[in-house]
């Protein structure tokens, strides 16, 4: 397929746009490698308190470190476990965010406590190692080492390991998609599904969206290169790139459990996330997706009263209903 790059970008919703506009003058300029340590020092991801996340009491919080993967160093998982849950406990295994270069275990943290308010599940977020310090596969080998971990101690976490799945957003999106895989491939954990929000899945960053979007709204071309450069080096975009570091590689897509995803139609992942959940689809498999008109990356977090962020979060909710429902 031949694409102008002058080709015309979807435009941004209206209340979204105009969110956006309001905080351009404050926006950084394009993520290049020399810019990751300034990013780091004052990072636009919030990090969740010890108070946000015990919720007056409703929840206990701890850090546990346990061990990394074929000796690894040892990887500190965050666990958040209801203090009076109305039924049987499942576990939503969470990989935070952050393009693979920023982040930690309490970045995204509270969404995935206002599923486990509604669901009665355990929240285990995963700290892992950053790129470019760390390349690929540390990264993916701490979550992974962290998701054997979680899966091994359900019964002293107190949750039902048949209710246990992935999630995450962004970098956190594609690293999830990376342990169904890995999970599948290695024979476990079971899983339950996969909720994969605006991932980033693709190391090649030349779908018609990126080309579409570079230069707009949030995490755009140049930012996605800096990303994917920084884990994978100049094997970026090359012939050998693994699908446990870009899913979007896996030449099989079966046997996977199932899948929501969801992505802005104005944003740079747009076509490499609807690719996925086709290609699910095209193995005989289970996916639900969702493009969200006019929404830019990340768009539910930097703007969650927009009437597209409340929809979006509601989306998520229901999907998960009738998947632990079933």
């Amino acid at each position: 397929m031949t694409l102008s790059v002058a080709a015309t970008p979807p435009p941004f919703d209206p209340e979204l746009g105009a969110a956006l506009a309001a905080v351009a003058e404050t926006n950084p300029p394009p993520l290049t490698a020399d810019l990751i340590p300034a990013l780091r020092a004052d990072s636009p991801m919030v990090r969740a308190t010890e108070e946000e996340l015990r919720r007056d009491g409703r929840f206990t919080v701890e850090e546990r470190l346990v061990p990394g993967l074929d000796g690894d160093p040892d990887i500190s998982l965050l666990i958040c476990r209801p203090t009076a849950p109305k039924g049987v406990l499942g576990c939503v295994y969470h990989t935070h965010g952050g393009g693979m270069i920023i982040g930690d275990n309490r970045t995204g943290v509270p969404d995935m406590l206002d599923w486990a308010e509604e669901f009665d599940l355990v929240v285990v977020s995963v700290e892992y190692r950053l790129a470019p310090e760390t390349p690929h596969p540390g990264p993916v080998h701490d979550c992974y080492a962290g998701l054997l971990w979680t899966a091994g101690h359900a019964d002293e976490l107190g949750f039902d390991p048949d209710r246990l799945l992935v999630a995450g957003g962004s970098a956190g999106g594609g690293l999830a998609a990376a342990l169904a895989l890995m999970a599948r491939d290695r024979g476990g954990p079971a899983l339950r599904g996969q909720v994969l929000i605006c991932p980033m899945l693709d190391d090649r960053n030349d779908t018609p969206s990126a080309i579409q979007m570079a230069g707009l709204g949030v995490w755009d071309r140049t930012a996605n290169d800096t990303g994917w450069t920084a884990l994978l080096g100049d094997a970026r975009g090359g012939p050998d790139v693994s699908p446990y570091a870009a899913p979007a590689r896996a030449t099989d897509l079966s046997g996977l459990p199932p899948a929501f995803i969801d992505v802005g139609s104005a944003e740079t992942f747009r076509d490499e996330d609807v690719a996925y959940a086709t290609r699910i689809w095209q193995a005989g498999g289970v996916a639900e997706l969702h493009v969200w008109p006019g929404a830019f990356h990340g768009f539910d977090g930097m703007v969650p009263q927009a009437a597209l962020s409340q929809e979006a979060k509601a989306a998520r909710v229901r999907w998960l209903r009738r998947l632990l429902d079933a």
